[in-house]
This record gives structure tokens, C-alpha cells and sequence, in this order.
């Protein structure tokens, strides 16, 4: 027989699998040839081979081979807890973004059992054991093989009736999974685990409490090193420990999922929302603001009470928004509607409050009480190409700003959406239409969009290239229909806008601690809240001081001066612990003079300034939103 891969036609004996594809090509290495992707289905290497098929292996550099890679690890931790110990009863393993878990019922650890762990699945994998599937007749079947463990037999009683039920088996370990997996164990060449934690089976605060263990794995312990490396600067990096450090922001028992931000804090945040005002009102927003609680009624007419009731905050018959989208379709409701306001755009920075799991929330990353940067954009189906295109726009400016490389995916019509396949395809074409005329890459994420309708999520990249979703657009013919909105065509007649979503920074605390953990606290001098720190060598310095922190202070610009009675050292490292872009010594030369000396934050000095040269130079660098010193060499 005949198959395609990677253009080339490659003959093989009937019936041959993917492995033997692989072993014939090389594909042996531990990061080679996963599993596979047989006409866009992804199966097992095991799977076997028809004439005609179209074959794509997974390799490890993949999302979905690293999917696969940590998925068959956390099958492995399973087994070598069950080995060590055997009431333990696993529940549910996934792999995550980085890395995998697994839940396990009666089971009790500390750290040195980890390790314990860890030594027995490196004892498993040095074993290369062969990992094979089973296909389960019907769900009788599966259960008699999961017969002493509620958990799986709860599982496969919630599966749909049509649904395949598989399981896979490596020496005496049986796991309920829809695979696929890696061919052996041997692939996995490295493994640590991180730690473990406390879950709830199936995330639901009334169920019993199970043990999850956290863990990575990799095809080398190169790999691996160069990821804890990675995870130790990440460390560092942690906004909240930057964020005390800094003084930017806290919480309180009293508030909890509720940031309290402070003055420092407060600079950064009043200089993204002037980045973001100053580019929506050149683009043609208009800003709004709605009523921070609405009655239930609103919510039931936008149908966020039958999908979104346990996430709200409820008093009465009033709700706390969760989302600004309702209360922007009360605004275009409280007038009538020309088609020659199309497209119209409007804009909100507004505060939502979900209720949040306490064991969820993390920092400024995941809080109860957050901004977002909400617009809603009435349009005709024929302005959805060039609303997006203008979008894509503001995220270039935005992003670019603040020195975040980004990239777009698309998702298309999940399983259970609104409206036909074919509006669905329209829609779905419409935005790919605008990212290939936009032109960067994009992935498309095949089944997730949103319920009402296609959606691009956009993501960032930071310094670490660590991967953020941010920003999201979408397209919604729902909403304005359950609303009832309209506008008055050119031919006279009445019809229903098109609606699209769109927000840039998603949540601006979320975003904030992006940003501190992009910049380590080292913020440009536009976001800066520390961008002038005046150090006096000596008490007689001190009126000179004040009087050049006036001049900056008057020009608009933050500035501290350091009255301690420490010595000029230790003056220098408190201005470089805050992370100040410029430090202004003030001895008896430049009290005579009249002039300054700079410090920078990349340590270069700059003698005999004038305060005016200095003040006009930081403007026009704030002006320009600057990544960099206005007198760096690496601009």
C-alpha cells in the first residue's frame, strides 16, 4: 500500500502501523514521532496504516506532541504511586500548559515522598514498557474493569452512550483515557515533581479532598535543567514579590480576590489607561459607563443566569456585573439607530466582580474584583473585516508599547453552538479573510469558540517567552437578538446589528502583573513609578534637592528625593532596589554649578546637566513611550 507523507509517497506492507512508518523514516529519537495525526485525527503510532492515508507524525517541539508526552507522564506517575502505594485510588490525570498532574483519593504525602515517587517513575520508564489500548465493548464492560475504583466507575456513568470508551494499559497499570499516548515509556528520559497540593474531585468544594501531585517531564535532562533554570528566574519574577518590593499593590483579609492598589502602583495603571484612552479616541471610540449592580432580569434577558449564576455576586434581586456586555446593550437601546453610525464603537475600562474559588485565586493573575478593557462595536455584516483589521491595529500599537510580541488564534464552532454550519462558516471566513490580509502567523484552535460565535483570542509573549492570553475578539450575532437592537437600513428598513467583542489588555491586573514580570519591576520611564530619585550626598544638599524635585515635579513627572541620614552608598542601592531610571546626585559641584549628575539604570553617568536639558529630555522620552534611556547606547 501507499501513503502520503510529507508530500512523498512511501510504499508499505498492508497493514503496517505508524510505528513501522516511523522505524523505516528514523523517527526514533525520544522527541521524534509521538503519536500521529492520520486526516487530521490524532491517534496512536500503534494505529494501523491504510493506502491513501495522509500521516503527520507529532514530535515533542509541538504543542500537541508535548500534549501527548505529558499526558502518557502522568499515566506513569499513576502507576508508580500505585506501586509504592496501593490504596491510593487515582481519579483524573491531565497534561497542563507545562507539565501534568494527577488526583489521587487516600492518599497522604510529604515532599520526601515525592522524591520516593519520582526514583519509581524513573525506574518505570528505564523499563521502555510498552503502552497498548483497549476498546471497551459498552459501559458494563468498562466498569467491571474499573469495578473498585467509584471514581472511574462515576466517570464512565457520565460518558454519552455513543462514545467510545478506551483505556490504556502499560505492565499492570489500567488508566480510563481517550488517548492517545506515547508508544513506550522509554521516551520519557526526564522527570521531576514539583509539588503537590490539595483539589476537590471534580472541582466542587462539597466533594471529598483528593492529593495532586504536579510534574514536568522531558525527552532529556538537558531539556529539563534548562526548565528549572527557567523556573528559578520565573521566581524571581513573581509579582507579588515584586509588587511589595515595589509598593505597588496588596491585599487584605478584609477584601478578599480584591487588590488594593497604591500610589506607585496607581502611576503604572494611569499610564496604561492613557496609552489606551489616547489610541481608542484617534480610532473613533466613544466611552461609556454603566451601573455597577443591575437587576437579575438583565441577566436572565442576556442568558448569562442559566450559564454564569454561580460565578456572580447576587443581593436580592440585584447582580453585581460579571461582564460589561449587558449594560453596553442598554446604552444602544436608549436610542434610535441609522445605519450611518455604523460602525459604531464603544468603549469601557469597567469593573467586574466574579466569585472565585479561594484556592483559585493567585495574586493579581486570577483576583474576584478586576477592569476590563471592554468594547462593543455595532456593525453591518459587511464592516466585520475592517472592524477586525482596525483591532488588530490598536493591538499592534498597544502591545508594541509595551515591548510584548503577540500572535492571534482563531477558534471555530464548538460542538454545541447557535445557528446553522453555515453562518458558522461565514463568520469563521470573514476573520480568516482578516488575518491572512493582517498577514502574521496565527494557529487555529478547531472546536472552541465561543457558543454564539467565532472568536480570536490573542496572545503575548514576555521576556521568558512565557505565553499570556490577553486580549480576545469576537464576532456575535446572539446578544443584539436576545436585546431586541436594530438600526434603520439604507432601504428603510429595520434590522439587527452585528455585534463584535474586543478587549486588548482582557483584565488590567492581570495585565499589570504581566507587565511587572516582563520588565522584572524595570518599567520604560512612560510606566515608570519611580523614574527620578534624588539623591543629596549631605544634609546641605537638601534645599537643592527639593528644588530640582519642583522643577520635575511641576513638568509632570514622578519624582523622589531621599532624606535619609544613610550614606551616599546606600542612598544608590535604595534608588536601585526601586528600580528608579534615573538618579540625580546632588554634592557641592553641582549645588554650586546649578547642575546635576545622572545615574542611569544601566549604570551609565552623564555629568554637568542642566536641569532643564535633563527635564526636557525625560518629556520627549515619556512622550515617545520609550523601551528605553533616552541616553542608552542600545536604543
Amino acid at each position: 500500500m501507499q501513503i502520503v507523507y510529507q508530500q512523498s509517497t512511501i510504499f508499505l506492507s498492508e497493514g503496517a502501523s505508524g510505528l513501522e512508518l516511523a522505524d523505516l523514516l528514523g523517527l526514533k529519537a525520544p522527541d521524534e514521532a509521538l503519536a500521529m495525526v492520520i486526516d487530521g485525527k490524532e491517534v496512536d503510532l500503534s494505529h494501523p496504516l491504510s493506502s491513501g492515508d495522509q500521516v503527520e507524525f507529532l514530535h515533542f517541539k509541538s504543542e500537541k506532541g508535548k500534549e501527548i508526552f505529558w499526558h502518557t507522564s502522568a499515566h506513569l506517575l499513576a502507576q508508580a504511586v500505585l506501586r509504592l502505594y496501593p490504596e491510593a485510588r487515582p481519579t483524573i490525570g491531565p497534561s497542563i500548559e507545562n507539565g501534568f498532574y494527577y488526583d489521587f483519593a487516600n492518599l497522604s504525602l510529604s515532599c520526601e515522598d515525592l522524591i520516593r515517587i519520582e526514583k519509581e517513575m524513573y525506574r518505570i520508564a528505564a523499563q521502555d514498557i510498552p503502552v497498548s489500548s483497549l476498546l471497551f465493548v459498552d459501559k458494563e464492560e468498562a466498569k467491571a474493569k474499573f469495578f473498585s475504583n467509584p471514581y472511574k466507575i462515576e466517570l464512565i456513568e457520565q460518558l454519552e452512550e455513543e462514545v467510545e470508551i478506551t483505556a490504556y494499559r502499560q505492565d499492570e497499570f489500567l488508566d480510563l483515557c481517550r488517548g492517545p499516548h506515547l508508544p513506550s515509556l522509554g521516551k520519557i528520559r526526564a522527570i521531576k515533581l514539583l509539588k503537590t497540593s490539595g483539589a476537590y474531585w471534580r472541582g466542587d468544594s462539597s466533594k471529598v479532598m483528593l492529593t495532586r501531585i504536579y510534574g514536568i517531564s522531558f525527552p532529556s535532562q538537558k531539556e529539563l535543567e534548562a526548565y528549572l533554570s527557567f523556573l528559578e528566574e520565573a521566581k524571581k519574577r513573581d509579582h507579588r514579590l515584586l509588587g511589595r518590593q515595589l509598593d505597588l499593590f496588596s491585599f487584605a483579609e478584609e477584601a478578599p480576590g480584591m487588590v488594593l492598589m497604591h500610589p506607585k502602583g496607581m502611576v503604572i495603571w494611569d499610564g496604561l489607561l492613557d496609552l489606551w484612552s489616547s489610541l481608542h479616541e484617534k480610532a473613533g471610540y466613544h466611552m461609556i459607563k454603566t451601573p455597577q449592580m443591575m437587576r437579575d432580569s438583565l441577566w436572565k434577558c442576556s442568558g448569562h443566569w442559566d450559564y454564569y449564576r454561580e460565578n456572580m455576586f447576587i443581593y436580592d434581586s440585584l447582580v453585581i456585573k460579571p461582564m460589561n456586555c449587558p449594560g453596553c446593550m442598554l446604552y444602544y437601546k436608549s436610542r434610535s439607530h441609522s445605519y450611518r453610525e455604523l460602525p459604531l464603537r464603544i468603549g469601557e475600562v469597567g469593573l467586574v466582580h466574579r466569585r472565585e474559588p479561594s484556592g483559585a485565586l493567585n495574586g493579581l493573575f486570577r483576583v474576584q474584583g478586576f477592569h476590563q478593557d471592554d468594547a462593543h462595536i455595532f456593525v453591518q455584516p459587511c464592516q466585520v473585516k475592517e472592524e477586525v483589521l482596525s483591532i488588530f491595529r490598536l493591538v499592534k500599537e498597544i502591545y508594541g508599547a509595551c515591548g510584548l510580541e503577540y500572535f492571534f488564534e482563531l477558534s471555530t464552532q464548538p460542538e454545541k453552538a447557535m445557528g446553522t454550519s453555515e453562518d458558522w462558516d461565514v463568520t469563521i471566513r470573514v476573520l480568516r479573510e482578516a488575518l491572512d490580509e493582517w498577514g502574521t502567523p496565527y494557529s487555529i484552535h478547531a472546536g472552541d469558540g465561543a457558543f454564539y460565535g467565532p472568536k480570536i483570542d490573542i496572545y503575548v509573549f514576555d521576556s521568558l517567552r512565557r505565553k499570556w492570553q490577553c486580549g480576545t475578539i469576537q464576532l456575535d450575532s446572539f446578544l443584539p437578538v436576545r436585546f431586541c437592537l436594530e438600526y434603520k437600513d439604507g432601504d428603510g428598513k429595520m434590522k439587527c446589528p452585528l455585534l463584535i467583542h474586543r478587549a486588548i489588555f482582557g483584565s488590567l491586573e492581570r495585565f499589570l502583573a504581566i507587565l511587572i514580570e516582563h520588565f522584572f519591576g524595570r518599567f520604560p520611564l512612560w510606566l515608570s513609578p519611580n523614574p527620578v530619585y534624588l539623591v543629596p550626598i549631605a544634609d546641605r544638599h537638601l534645599d537643592f534637592a527639593h528644588k530640582i524635585a519642583s522643577q520635575v515635579r511641576r513638568a509632570g513627572l514622578h519624582c523622589t528625593v531621599d532624606n535619609s541620614r544613610e550614606s551616599i552608598n546606600k542612598k544608590i542601592r535604595n534608588g536601585q532596589q526601586l528600580q528608579a531610571n534615573y538618579m540625580v546626585i546632588v554634592g557641592d559641584k553641582e549645588s554650586t554649578s546649578e547642575t546635576i549628575s545622572v545615574r542611569t539604570r544601566d549604570h551609565h553617568m552623564i555629568d554637568a546637566l542642566s536641569v532643564e536639558h535633563f527635564i526636557r529630555d525625560l518629556l520627549k522620552e515619556k512622550r515617545d513611550r520609550s523601551l528605553f534611556s533616552i541616553y542608552s547606547s542600545s536604543k
